[in-house]
């Protein structure tokens, strides 16, 4: 009975909002001076006197400056990376796409220093780990437009791409003051690279007919679907099955696409 009353008073004594441990004190303070002051701000010193912990203690949890802020970077950046992942799909994925493209923007430029900081040469190498988790996402995204047979390019390339563009809207707009910026710009290179690498639900003329054009993309983007959902399967074919089954899918998809050919999935990307 002596110990019941014990632990009641002492769970009475508790407070009902512990301190925050260490290691949170140390990623909210490092994360503090970096939106407020930049990279520059981030320094030991800085960092244990805001969270109120000896300059020990930063490298015991993070083993050193960088380790601190590729913690930061993916942090800053988890809450969003599981929003997206946990958003339920619609049942159209260019849309969905489109979407995911316009949430990113929002979100890097409402942390445009971390954004910095993860693109920001020499260090980007340091940062590989956080980017390749967004780009996972990413090219999910990108696997569900080629297995709806839309996409007419192969779902490494539009990854690239989607990639490419909105890194490089990002830091043009991150660079430019905020009063300054032109509101299209996201919009029209969202659309022009959407309109490269998608077709339209349907590929019918206005007359209702299809054209011989038409009807080559048509049999493009199905073999890029195909190749989509032959990741979902490995064991189905053989490895040599896989391969000519890969090189086929590869003319038919290069044969069918507008512009120059396309890069061939089994150049690089195939396991």
């Amino acid at each position: 009975m002596r110990n019941r009353g014990n632990a009641l008073l002492f769970l009475l004594m508790s407070p009902r909002n512990p301190k925050p441990d260490a290691r949170a004190r140390i990623l909210r303070a490092a994360s503090d001076l970096l939106a407020n002051g930049g990279r520059a701000a981030v320094t030991t010193r800085a960092v244990s006197a805001a969270a109120g912990v000896q300059p020990p203690t930063i490298y015991r949890h993070f083993g050193d400056m960088q380790g601190l802020f590729e913690a930061v970077a993916r942090d800053t950046f988890a809450t969003y990376a599981r929003e997206k992942a946990s958003r339920e799909p619609t049942n159209d994925p260019v849309e969905d796409l489109r979407q995911a493209w316009d949430r990113h923007i929002a979100v890097s430029l409402a942390h445009p220093d971390v954004f910095a900081l993860l693109y920001s040469a020499p260090s980007v190498d340091a940062y590989r780990p956080v980017i390749d988790e967004g780009v996972a996402l990413l090219r999910a995204l990108v696997a569900r437009v080629a297995e709806a047979g839309r996409l007419r390019v192969d779902v490494a390339h539009a990854t690239d791409l989607l990639h490419a563009a909105g890194t490089g809207v990002t830091l043009t707009l991150a660079a430019t003051p905020p009063e300054e910026r032109d509101p299209r710009l996201s919009e029209t290179v969202r659309e022009a690279i959407l309109a490269a690498i998608t077709v339209p639900a349907s590929a019918e003329t206005p007359n209702g007919e299809p054209d011989a054009e038409a009807a080559a993309e048509r049999v493009a983007v199905h073999a890029v679907a195909l190749q989509a959902l032959l990741t979902e399967a490995p064991g189905v074919l053989s490895a040599a099955e896989r391969q000519l089954l890969s090189d086929w899918l590869d003319r038919l998809a290069t044969t069918g696409s507008p512009g120059p050919p396309i890069r061939p999935v089994s150049d690089t990307r195939r396991s």
